[in-house]
């Protein structure tokens, strides 16, 4: 490393490896455990954000509907508690991708995706949800001239599709967010900004809590079978009869394995800093608070949060057999080139010590969108497949989900998304290398090239769209 190591081990001498989202006093007791057997109309598995979204919207539409939600941990355990969570009205994971890949569709998701923000923020002030919203926006900035590309093509698209969409000349960005590595911009100011996801995970519980949808944590399914009187989950204390069954676990997927032929668990990293001093706040310039993405291969991203600590994420890693909860993770080693990123990034901030750092899995799918997987004659939906903007796509994706269970004619449900499903993702061993030797190459492309490059657009032909 060039920078220093020893001044990366000491930033991170004194940081709890744990995601700084759900380290916070106002975290909720946890639900009790169910030990008796039960019957419902609707079960939903996971308390994450498809499921408590699902769950919310259900009973608010049907308020007559018995809903019940199971959790193997506790709420905002998983995806959940740990995004950068940045907001936007992106429903198939940003504007590229969505064009990539339902093109002939785009109009219609670019409306549904507006009105899903809309829908988004009305919840938050029906319910009176204190989630640390912050509008700002969300800006794509080119690392080197040769980013400035990606967001020229970009900005089309938002253009295209009636985004207030602005380029951004190296002065012009410069004067959003300092970093000598940005040469231009791209922002895009309505409808995006950022958000505490764990307050707001909270916040829809108590929401669907108070409509009477009844919670259950420390309750992980076991298996499902079809009976006469319905779909029987099993849990290890008790089972639950069910009509209907979502399964909202995105990437744990262990209780279906034929899920994860199509959803492997990649896993994200993100360092949170600690609160900035006025100094650093102002050489930092970041006066509108936007939530950032890059345009480097191996792609980061960064915020602010209420309390003006910096949170940056990326550094993608897979671990042999979809392992979702390696302990190597919970040590210092793998957030090293990520602070490294962050001072050279940020130079204003070299040598900040780091309060949390974090890791977890991702679904990454040939999509990196949602899709659903029928079971059990179509009685039991799993939606998931995010790989990032699941704070808001799921809130669509959830409703799509519950119309599919109850065979309700909306007009979502005839959108290519909702019908198709992504492609089989090669099986282990083959699996593990082909995503080490995927990791490696983004993770030195930029500086080095080579055999990288032709190796990247493969994986991309094959399907793989390398920026979750």
């Amino acid at each position: 490393m060039s920078q220093d190591l020893s001044e990366i081990q000491a930033a991170l001498t004194s940081t709890k490896f744990t995601p700084y989202w759900s380290d916070n006093p106002a975290r909720p007791q946890a639900s009790p455990t169910l030990t008796e057997d039960i019957t419902c109309d609707l079960l939903i598995v996971g308390s994450g954000f498809t499921g408590l979204w699902a769950a919310l919207q259900s009973k608010e539409k049907n308020p007559q509907r018995n809903i019940v939600v199971i959790e193997a941990g506790e709420i905002a355990n998983g995806a959940t508690g740990r995004p950068g969570a940045i907001l936007s009205t992106s429903l198939m994971h940003g504007m590229e991708n969505s064009y990539r890949l339902f093109k002939p569709e785009m109009d219609e998701l670019e409306e549904l995706g507006k009105e899903n923000m809309d829908g988004f923020k009305a919840h938050i002030e029906k319910y009176n949800i204190d989630c640390d919203l912050e509008w700002g926006g969300e800006l794509t900035v080119a690392v080197g001239k040769q980013g400035i590309e990606d967001i020229e093509k970009e900005y089309k698209l938002y253009d295209k599709f009636g985004h207030d969409a602005h380029l951004l000349n190296r002065e012009e960005v410069q004067k959003e967010i300092n970093s000598p590595l940005f040469e231009g911009g791209l922002w895009s100011k309505k409808r995006s900004g950022t958000v505490h996801p764990a307050k707001l995970a909270w916040g829809l519980k108590r929401a669907a809590q108070s409509l009477g949808v009844v919670f259950y944590d420390n309750t992980p399914m076991q298996n499902s079978k079809k009976t006469n009187q319905g779909l029987v989950v099993t849990t290890p204390q008790a089972k639950i009869t069910a009509n209907k069954v979502l399964l909202a676990t995105n990437a744990f997927t262990k209780h279906k394995k034929v899920i994860s032929r199509r959803v492997s668990a990649i896993r994200d990293r993100i360092v949170m800093t600690e609160p900035l001093s006025q100094a650093q706040l102002d050489a930092l310039g970041w006066k509108n608070r936007q939530g950032i993405y890059d345009t480097r291969t191996q792609l980061n991203y960064m915020r602010l949060t209420a309390d003006n600590r910096v949170l940056f994420g990326g550094r993608l890693g897979y671990f042999f057999n979809n392992n979702t909860d390696p302990a190597f993770d919970k040590t210092p080693e793998p957030y090293y080139r990520l602070v490294q990123t962050l001072y050279k990034t940020l130079p204003a901030l070299a040598g900040i010590k780091i309060s949390h750092a974090w890791s977890g899995p991702i679904a990454l799918t040939t999509r990196m969108a949602v899709h659903y997987q029928h079971f059990h004659n179509g009685d039991m939906i799993y939606a998931g497949g995010y790989s990032g903007f699941g704070v808001t796509a799921t809130r669509f994706a959830s409703r799509v989900a519950v119309a599919i269970l109850d065979d309700e004619d909306i007009p979502e449900r005839k959108l290519t998304f909702a019908r198709t499903v992504p492609s089989y993702i090669p099986p282990e061993p083959f699996r593990w290398i082909g995503a080490k030797l995927t990791m490696y190459a983004m993770d030195t492309c930029d500086e080095k090239g080579g055999w990288r490059i032709p190796w990247l657009k493969l994986v991309e032909w094959m399907g793989f769209p390398l920026k979750p």
